[in-house]
């Protein structure tokens, strides 16, 4: 306390209000986390600072408190300490969301967290939707931004989150395409050789990229033809950081069995091109590099004259699978989803199937009840 100033007084059971030398007051309170709040700025009377206090604990009382200081800080800043401090992000994900906020979200991240208000939210969203950004670009930005202000509401810096737009963070995106069989094997004839195994799994047993590369010798079993997926290899868009990772979920660790007629690519392949420790090696000898499969695959689908990515060869597995008669569950072990909404996006109609279908239902009509349904067609 400086010469002039008047000791704090105790006002009733809640916050502090003390005269300074300039004449003016000052007045703050013990939050609820422990921390002293000061008013952000003083008063004329200790009248004033008591009504300021009032409101502050009505606001306590109510939930409507918030924290001012942290709801001063920009958009930028709250954003980044989230990303560093979330132990359940990985840094794909986080790359990701910095790539979103340098050429998506540039309007709103100097904008303090309390000044980001739902008309603010759907300004920022319109525009996003008018520039060009791809769709899932935008939805992937709105999630982030919903679960930053989420964190923000945690932290009581704002009351509510402002991010209230009805599925605008739902990836909205063209139906994928998916290859028949007969392109996937266009495609495997197509590609280098020392690739083709690679297109058979991501296609047959529905493995991502990562997963792929992420194969060791070790992991397939020749005695009960399985493939056994245990990590992830993960290489950084905007940076040279390559790691391995365990699956996001448990799920994602499990054993594939390969389809017979698939099984001798993978030991023609283990015979030519398999590494001690690697299932897929580049020819330096080490680890296949993702990018290394997937420019490989480029070439090929140009050839063959198809648009897929390497990813939708997974789309095409568990539509060929469902197609097939597999179950919901028998879709979340091949493709290692923990819920059956993430098997669901993956499961897209089969050329040819409807007929099928159709066929079937006369069937039924025909016979007067689904319990003589073709076993091959499976009702839910």
């Amino acid at each position: 306390m400086t010469k002039g100033e008047k000791p704090k007084r105790p006002r009733r059971s809640f916050g502090y209000v003390r005269e300074l030398s300039s004449g003016k007051f000052q007045a703050s309170y013990i939050g609820r986390n422990g921390v002293r709040h000061p008013a952000p700025a003083t008063f004329k009377s200790a009248r004033d600072a008591d009504r300021w206090l009032n409101k502050v604990e009505a606001d306590l009382s109510s939930g409507a408190w918030q924290d001012e200081a942290i709801g001063k800080i920009p958009f930028r800043q709250y954003a980044e300490d989230y990303l560093n401090e979330n132990e359940e992000i990985g840094e794909r994900w986080a790359e990701t969301c910095r790539r979103n906020m340098r050429l998506h979200m540039v309007d709103i991240l100097d904008i303090p967290l309390r000044s980001i208000t739902p008309p603010v939210v759907r300004k920022w969203y319109s525009k996003a939707r008018k520039g060009k950004g791809g769709r899932t670009s935008i939805a992937q930005s709105y999630r982030f931004l919903r679960a930053v202000m989420n964190a923000a509401v945690r932290d009581e810096a704002i009351v509510k989150n402002p991010c209230q737009i009805p599925g605008a963070g739902a990836d909205k995106a063209t139906e994928r395409p998916i290859a028949t069989p007969d392109q996937v094997q266009q495609l495997i004839d197509a590609i280098t050789p020392r690739y083709r195994a690679a297109v058979a799994v991501a296609a047959w047993c529905t493995l991502r990229r990562g997963e792929v590369c992420g194969l060791r010798t070790a992991d397939i079993d020749t005695e009960h033809q399985e493939v056994w997926v245990r990590k992830n290899w993960v290489e950084l868009l905007e940076s040279p950081k390559k790691f391995e990772k365990e699956p996001k979920t448990q799920a994602g660790k499990r054993e594939i069995s390969v389809p017979p007629h698939v099984w001798p690519l993978l030991t023609a392949h283990a015979d030519e091109f398999a590494g001690p420790e690697f299932f897929f090696i580049g020819k330096d000898g080490n680890r296949m590099r993702g990018n290394a499969v997937y420019q490989a695959f480029v070439r090929a689908r140009k050839k063959v004259g198809l648009t897929l990515t390497f990813h939708d060869l997974r789309h095409t597995g568990q539509s060929l699978a469902a197609a097939s008669g597999a179950s919901t569950v028998d879709l979340m072990k091949r493709a290692g989803h923990s819920t059956a909404v993430a098997a669901q996006r993956y499961i897209h109609a089969v050329e040819g199937r409807d007929k099928e279908v159709a066929k079937a239902l006369s069937d039924i009509a025909a016979n007067g009840s689904a319990a003589r349904l073709p076993r091959t067609i499976k009702i839910d």
